[in-house]
């Protein structure tokens, strides 16, 4: 194969698809097939947590919710670190909204409706 020719031609496809499969085991298949484990360990979070997160998804701010939570701003701050943590000690990360968000979904925490 040229460098910069790519995969271009139907032959040569077919031969490096050949060469892949001959060359895997079944352990390599199945390594690709596995699905990931499913996300089980799920963060203790209090009801007031819940609610602060909940508020945050749905809110453009954190200013925003700490004025319909009638909280301070350091506060909002602050339960938003906990859960940050408590999703990071259970070995799931989540440094942005975003993926708070997948994990709220994940964990049947929120439903698709509350957003």
């Amino acid at each position: 194969m040229r460098v910069g020719r790519g995969l271009s031609s139907l032959p040569m496809m077919r031969r490096t698809l050949e060469t892949i499969t001959v060359t895997m085991t079944f352990d390599d298949i199945a390594r690709f097939e596995a699905p990931r484990q499913p996300a089980t360990a799920q963060p203790n979070l209090s009801p007031r947590e819940l609610e602060v997160l909940l508020v945050w998804l749905r809110s453009d701010s954190k200013t925003a919710v700490a004025a319909a939570m009638y909280l301070s701003v350091g506060t909002v701050n602050t339960h938003l670190s906990r859960i940050r943590s408590k999703y990071t000690l259970v070995g799931r990360p989540a440094p942005t909204k975003a993926s708070l968000v997948a994990r709220a979904l994940q964990d049947g925490l929120i439903e698709i409706d509350d957003l």
